[in-house]
């Protein structure tokens, strides 16, 4: 399983236009092939700060999606409003620690 943490930063007049966007596409983005799990988180220190975790079946799948025409589509808008570049984190989640 790969997971995968984006980190993003908008100024305060996009913050709003981003939540609403993604309220619009995440379940799109859910029923990708390969998509386990995908959940927004709003940063509790600075609320221009969000945070996307997502769960991927295999690196392939979440390669996939990432050439979707979803991806194409949405892309591009997500990309004008950052503030700042986001911080992308995948790690391949090999066993649980219990």
């Amino acid at each position: 399983m790969i997971v995968r943490i984006v980190q993003m930063h908008f100024t305060a007049d996009k913050v709003e236009g981003f939540k609403q966007m993604f309220d619009e596409i995440k379940e799109g983005i859910r029923h990708q092939p390969g998509c386990t799990f995908l959940e927004l988180y709003q940063g509790t220190d600075d609320p221009q700060t969000f945070f996307t975790y997502s769960y991927w079946n295999s690196t392939a799948d979440l390669n996939n999606y990432r050439n979707s025409a979803l991806f194409q589509e949405i892309w591009p808008k997500t990309k004008a409003m950052f503030d700042q570049k986001p911080i992308a984190t995948s790690v391949e989640k090999i066993h649980s620690l219990s």
